[in-house]
C-alpha cells in the first residue's frame, strides 16, 4: 500500500512528584490515552519521568528503585491495550550492579530494549556521575526483567518492519550536547527519528540555545528529532525546569512548547519521513562519512511492527486527492515566500545582494562592459534592471553603459509601456525605444506567415494593427505570430551589447519562454527566482532601494496581471493575454515545483499537501488536479529549454540550471507520473 510517508510523534510533559512512581505512572497513561485518541505513532517522554529528574541521593534508595521497576511493569502492560504506538520513557535501572539513567522503549505490552545515557554531566548544577554510571561502563548486553531478557545499550535502534525507511534511534539529555552525539551515529546507522529524553533546566538564554542546538542536530542528522524535557513540576531545591518540547525535521523547527506551563503538555507533529529519505539519498557526504572508522559501529537493530499499512502509526493512507485527515503541521500554500513580514524582508535583501554580487563579479571579470537589457514595464525585467542597476553601483560605474530596450509590439498595452519608459527614465539608464511591430511585419512576410489567417500582402503596420483590433480574442491563437515577436527582440538585444536575462525558474519549469528569445542570454540575476516571489522583490527593491518617482512607478509594475503581451490587445488597448488564464495560476505551480523539485513528492502527496495548504478555499480539487496535471506535462516536455540555459545564481533551494542542480534528459516521458496522478 502506497502511504504519504509521514509519521505523527508526540513530546509529552505529564505532571509530576517527585519520587511517587504510582502518581508519575497515572500522569503518563493518561497522556498514552490522549495520544491515542490523536492517532500519535510515536510519544517520548522526559529523562527520568517515572521518578523525576531531582530525586538525587534517593536514586539509590532500593525502595526508589523497585518502584521504578513496578511503575514500568505497569507502563508496558498498559502499551498493550491503552496506546498502539512505541512509547518511550524514561527511569533509573539497576544492571550489572551499576545504576542507569535509561530509556525504555515500550510497543503493544512488550518492552522492546533499554537504552543507557552515554554521557553524564558533572559539572556546574550537574551531578549524574554520583548517582549513575554511563553506557560504556555497562559489562552485560542483556538485562532481565520479569525473567524477559531485554536488550540493554547505546547500541540500540528500532525498525519498523512494515514501514521501510523508520529506524528510531534514542539518546538522553547531555547526549546531544557534547562534540560528536550519539544521534549522529545513529542517523549514519540508519535512524530517520531522533528521539531525546531530557532534564534541561532552564538559565537565561537557555531556551534558545537549546532551540538551535536541536534543529541544528536534526539537520546535520537529516533527520527528525524529537526533544522532550522535564516540567515545572520537578524539585526546585536549586533549579528550575521548564517542560521544553521541541519537534525539529532537517534543520527546521516544526513545533515547540511555551515553557512553564502549569498544566501537562503534549506536543503533537507529522515528520514527513520521504523527505527524509530523499535528502539522503542526494547528499552524497551523508554517505561518505559513513566510511569513517568511528562511524563503522555494530548496531542492535530490533524490529517491532508499527502498524504503517493500517494507519496506526500516523502514517497516512492516499484516498485520492483528500486523506480524510489533517496534518499536523504546518504546510506553506506559498513555500517560497516567507509568512512573517521581517522574514520575508530577510529573504528579499538576501536574494536581491546574491543577484548583484552574482552579476557584479560576472561584468567585473569580462571588464565592466555596456549591457543591454530589455524592458517590457513588467515583474522579471524590472527586477533585473533594478539589480543591474545596483551592480553598477557596486562597480562605480555609471547608470548610463545599461542600454535599456523597451520594444513595444501588437500587444503592448499603454500601462506596461509607460512604466517601462518612465523605470528607464527614473533610473538614469540610457533609454533606447523600438517599436518593432514593421521589423515583425517584415519577418512573417518573409516567412509567407498569415497570422490569425490574414494574408499580409500590401499591408503595413497600421493597416494590420486595426485590422488586430477587430479580432475576438478567442480567435487569437498562433504561436509563430508570438514568436517573431520574442525572437526580434532577442536579435535586437544581442547586437547592443553583453545581454542580461529577465527569465525567473517557474517560466523555465513550465516551459513557458520562447526557445532563443526571452529564456537566453548571457547572464540571467533571475534564473533561479520563483514567480511568486518576483513580485516581493521588486516592491522591497521599490521600498528599501528606491524613493519619489521610481519608488511609485516599481510599486506600479508590482501590481501590474502578469502576461507576456504577445497577442494584441483589445479594443481598449488591454491585453487580452493573461499568463495564468492560459497555463494556470502561478501560486499553484510554484507549491507543485516545490514539493516535486525539493523533495521528490509524488503527484498523489502534492495533492494532498495542496490541500493541507488550504488551496481548497481558492481552487476545487479537480482544478488543482488539472493543473497538476498541466505542471507536469509541460515540466517534461520541456526540458530541452532547460538544456542550454546561460549562467545565473542559484539564490534558494530550487535550481533548473543543467549544470548543477537539475539533469534529465530531454526526451524523458511523463507517463509514471500522470497515470499516478490519474488514480483515485
Amino acid at each position: 500500500m502506497l502511504h504519504y510517508g509521514f509519521v505523527r510523534v508526540a513530546a509529552a510533559v505529564p505532571r509530576l512528584r517527585v519520587a511517587d512512581c504510582d502518581f508519575n505512572t497515572d500522569r503518563i497513561i493518561g497522556l498514552m490515552q490522549r495520544a491515542e485518541s490523536e492517532q500519535v505513532g510515536i510519544l517520548l517522554f522526559p529523562e527520568l519521568c517515572i521518578t523525576g529528574y531531582t530525586c538525587a541521593d534517593l536514586f539509590h534508595q532500593t525502595v526508589l528503585q523497585q518502584g521504578s521497576l513496578a511503575a514500568l511493569a505497569r507502563l508496558t502492560k498498559a502499551s498493550a491495550n491503552q496506546f498502539s504506538g512505541l512509547l518511550v520513557v524514561g527511569l533509573p535501572m539497576l544492571h550489572d550492579d551499576q545504576l542507569f539513567n535509561c530509556a525504555a522503549v515500550l510497543h503493544r505490552g512488550k518492552i522492546l530494549g533499554i537504552v543507557p545515557k552515554s554521557y553524564l554531566p558533572n559539572y556546574k548544577e550537574f551531578y549524574e556521575d554520583r548517582w549513575f554510571a554511563p553506557a560504556s561502563g555497562a559489562r552485560g548486553k542483556q538485562l532481565r526483567i520479569d525473567n524477559n531478557a531485554i536488550p540493554f545499550g547505546s547500541d540500540l535502534l528500532f525498525e519498523a518492519s512494515d514501514a521501510p525507511g523508520l529506524t528510531i534511534g534514542v539518546e538522553l539529555c547531555e547526549d546531544v550536547w557534547v562534540p560528536i552525539p550519539p544521534s549522529c551515529y545513529q542517523a549514519l546507522g540508519g535512524a530517520t527519528i531522533l528521539l531525546n529524553l531530557s532534564a534541561s533546566n532552564d538559565i537565561i538564554g537557555k531556551a534558545a540555545y537549546r532551540r538551535q542546538l536541536v534543529a541544528n542536530q536534526s539537520g546535520r542528522c537529516l533527520a527528525g528529532y524529537v526533544y522532550a524535557s522535564s516540567g515545572i513540576d520537578e524539585s526546585t531545591t536549586d533549579l528550575v525546569f521548564g517542560g521544553h518540547c521541541i519537534i525539529a525535521e532537517d534543520g527546521s523547527i516544526l513545533a515547540e512548547t511555551r515553557r512553564f506551563e502549569r498544566d501537562e503538555q503534549m506536543l503533537v507533529s507529522d515528520i514527513d519521513l520521504d523527505r527524509l529519505k530523499i535528502d539522503r539519498l542526494r547528499t552524497g557526504s551523508f554517505s561518505d562519512v559513513q566510511q569513517f572508522p568511528g562511524a563503522k559501529r555494530e548496531w542492535n537493530r530490533i524490529s517491532f511492527v508499527s502498524g504503517a499499512t493500517s494507519g496506526k502509526l500516523g502514517f497516512q493512507p492516499p484516498s485520492g486527492a483528500s486523506s480524510g485527515r489533517k496534518l499536523r503541521r504546518t504546510v506553506e500554500a506559498h513555500p517560497f515566500v516567507p509568512a512573517g513580514h521581517e522574514q520575508l524582508r530577510e529573504r528579499c535583501e538576501e536574494i536581491f545582494h546574491s543577484q548583484m554580487g552574482g552579476l557584479a563579479k560576472r561584468l567585473e571579470h569580462i571588464g565592466k562592459p555596456a549591457v543591454s537589457i530589455g524592458i517590457s514595464g513588467g515583474l522579471d525585467s524590472t527586477l533585473a534592471l533594478v539589480v543591474a542597476c545596483r551592480a553598477f553601483d557596486a562597480l562605480s560605474e555609471p547608470h548610463s553603459k545599461i542600454k535599456a530596450f523597451t520594444m513595444p509590439g501588437f500587444g503592448t498595452t499603454s500601462r506596461t509601456l509607460q512604466n517601462a519608459r518612465a523605470l528607464m527614465r527614473h533610473l538614469g539608464v540610457t533609454a533606447i525605444e523600438a517599436d518593432i511591430r514593421a521589423l515583425c511585419l517584415e519577418e512573417m512576410k518573409a516567412l509567407k506567415h498569415k497570422p490569425f489567417g490574414m494574408d499580409l500582402t500590401g499591408l503595413d503596420v497600421e493597416q494590420l494593427t486595426r485590422r488586430f483590433r477587430d479580432l475576438k480574442p478567442e480567435s487569437c491563437q498562433d504561436v509563430v505570430f508570438e514568436n517573431v515577436q520574442a525572437r526580434m527582440r532577442t536579435s535586437i538585444l544581442m547586437n547592443a551589447g553583453f545581454v542580461i536575462g529577465t527569465g525567473d525558474v517557474s517560466e523555465l519549469a513550465l516551459g513557458w519562454c520562447t526557445y532563443n528569445a526571452d529564456h537566453m542570454s548571457m547572464y540571467n540575476p533571475n534564473v533561479s527566482i520563483p514567480k511568486t516571489l518576483v513580485r516581493f522583490l521588486v516592491k522591497w527593491a521599490a521600498e528599501n532601494e528606491f524613493e519619489g518617482e521610481a519608488q511609485h512607478t516599481l510599486l506600479d509594475i508590482a501590481a501590474t496581471t502578469i502576461s507576456p503581451e504577445l497577442l494584441p490587445t483589445g479594443d481598449d488597448g488591454q491585453s487580452t493575454q493573461s499568463t495564468e488564464s492560459t497555463i494556470g495560476p502561478y501560486e499553484l505551480h510554484d507549491f507543485f515545483l516545490f514539493h516535486f523539485l525539493r523533495f521528490g513528492a509524488s503527484p498523489e502527496k502534492i495533492l494532498y499537501l495542496a490541500e493541507q495548504a488550504k488551496f481548497a478555499r481558492n481552487y476545487t480539487p479537480v482544478e488543482i488536479r488539472q493543473w497538476l496535471r498541466v505542471f507536469l506535462t509541460r515540466f517534461f516536455a520541456n526540458q530541452f529549454k532547460r538544456s542550454c540555459l546561460p549562467d545565473g545564481p542559484k539564490v534558494g533551494s530550487i535550481s533548473l540550471s543543467p549544470r548543477g542542480d537539475w539533469r534529465m534528459p530531454s526526451d524523458a516521458q511523463a507517463k509514471l507520473w500522470l497515470e499516478r496522478l490519474s488514480k483515485e
